[in-house]
């Protein structure tokens, strides 16, 4: 199937990628490897964005291609005149946000290339695996597929960041022994040094943002049995701390590392409704639970998107823990964080007070 969707590539001659809102490091390492792919064979490429990229990766040779779409003339005659257009770790028109109705209903030859579940099915064709760790590890297939040597320094670099953020830095269950080959072949191609990577990505907290992590973590709560941990973001944070939106990335994470702790939410308040945001260990598998919200994603990772007030979902999600989870044991009301805890929590809330890395 690679060695397919490779030479529809090689056939093609004008491109647009894409990828869903709020790009993460899978979304904008996927693009950019696939763009400088393509640039490299001579072709005309360029990817159009409903939001930018976040700053921690804006370092990545081949980032400037990255372009937010704004409706313009240009953007739009550039979509019309595409022979084929790409969209990258996404399955769903609406996750594509402002460029999603331009891609439907382009006369383009509109190709999937993506790793979650429930796929829509207005794709032209498609090059997915659910089991893939991630849509760059795809990308990586389908270059592979033209020839392992069209992998250079920049290519391999933008990939090692799409699996690497994809794999919580390779401590996910979707962490294989080829997804480790794949890596190993593209530290050798690349010379690439894992550190300086991991740095580049994971160690730019603003001060701002330390403030609204400790904030954020002020409100985490524990249910069913200290199974299930959640925490919210609510505009005034953001206001107070002088953050933005983008700072929270990763936040959802802290609640799996209380010890018991299965899932772990967390519920962002907007102007529109409530984001919600799932994280799980093992076997508790959340995609169902999001799906079942509007949403969708991975079987340890999900989100979804609730038009509700952020009080009424929360209650209304928590609540609905034992049916997705397969609970003997669910409070009837949520636990706030106990006095064994505190002593953690001290631990963790002292981030505000460290000096950001240089």
């Amino acid at each position: 199937m690679p060695d397919k969707l490779a030479r529809r590539l090689q056939d093609a001659r004008r491109f647009v990628l894409t990828t869903h809102e709020r790009p993460d490091g899978d979304a904008v390492g996927s693009e950019i490897a696939m763009a400088l792919y393509l640039r490299g064979l001579g072709k005309e490429v360029h990817v159009l964005n409903t939001d930018p990229a976040p700053h921690t990766m804006e370092w990545l040779p081949g980032a400037e291609l990255l372009t937010v779409f704004d409706g313009s003339m240009e953007q739009r005659e550039a979509i019309a005149a595409a022979d084929v257009i790409l969209v990258l770790d996404t399955n769903a028109e609406h996750r594509l946000g402002r460029v999603g109705p331009s891609v439907r209903s382009s006369g383009a030859h509109t190709v999937m290339v993506d790793h979650h579940t429930g796929p829509e099915t207005w794709f032209d064709s498609t090059y997915r695996r659910e089991s893939a760790s991630s849509t760059g590890q795809l990308v990586y297939e389908i270059i592979c597929a033209d020839g392992a040597d069209r992998i250079d320094s920049a290519i391999a670099s933008a990939l090692y960041v799409a699996i690497m953020t994809d794999t919580g830095s390779f401590r996910f269950s979707n962490v294989t022994p080829e997804v480790h080959r794949v890596v190993a072949d593209l530290l050798e191609r690349g010379r690439l040094e894992p550190s300086i990577l991991h740095a580049e990505v994971f160690d730019k907290r603003s001060p701002e943002g330390l403030r609204l992590l400790s904030r954020v973590l002020q409100t985490l709560a524990l249910g069913h049995d200290r199974q299930v941990a959640w925490m919210v973001v609510t505009p005034r944070m953001l206001k107070e701390t002088g953050s933005s939106i983008e700072e929270t990335e990763g936040f959802v994470n802290w609640g799996l590392s209380i010890e018991g702790v299965r899932v772990s939410m967390l519920f962002t308040e907007t102007e529109r409704g409530t984001k919600v945001s799932f994280r799980s260990k093992g076997e508790w598998t959340v995609h169902r639970w999001a799906q079942a919200l509007g949403g969708g994603g991975h079987p340890n990772a999900s989100g979804a998107f609730v038009r509700k007030p952020l009080d009424e979902t929360v209650e209304r999600v928590v609540a609905q823990a034992p049916r997705y989870l397969d609970l003997e044991v669910a409070t009837d009301d949520p636990d706030p964080v106990s006095d064994e805890d505190e002593a953690y929590l001290a631990a963790l809330l002292n981030l505000q007070n460290r000096e950001p890395r240089q």
